[in-house]
C-alpha cells in the first residue's frame, strides 16, 4: 500500500474521478493507505475497504477516495473481480 496523500486529487465541481480507491487507516499514525485496486463506484470501493478491514486486525477506519487510475476491479456478490481496462 502507498500513502494516499501522494495520490490525493482535487476535482472541480464539474469533474468526476476516473475511479475510486479503497483506503484504510491501519495503524496509529492516522495516515490513509491504498492499494492498486480501482473501482467504478464509490460504493464498490468502500465495500472493498470494509471487506479488507474484516480481515485485518488493526484497521481503524475505512473510506473510498477518488482516483485517476483506470478501473481494474468490480465488486460482485461480495468478491473483488478483475476487469479488463477499456480504452
Amino acid at each position: 500500500m502507498t500513502d494516499s496523500t501522494i495520490n490525493t486529487l482535487a476535482f472541480a465541481d464539474n469533474e468526476s474521478p476516473v475511479s475510486w480507491a479503497p483506503e484504510v487507516i491501519a495503524d496509529n499514525t492516522g495516515k490513509w493507505y491504498r492499494n492498486a485496486l480501482r473501482f467504478a463506484t464509490e460504493a464498490e470501493a468502500l465495500a472493498s475497504a470494509n471487506e479488507l478491514a474484516s480481515r485485518w486486525y488493526m484497521v481503524r477506519e475505512t473510506r473510498a477516495a477518488p482516483a485517476i487510475e483506470p478501473v481494474n476491479y468490480r465488486w460482485d456478490e461480495g468478491l473483488r473481480r478483475a476487469v479488463s481496462c477499456v480504452a
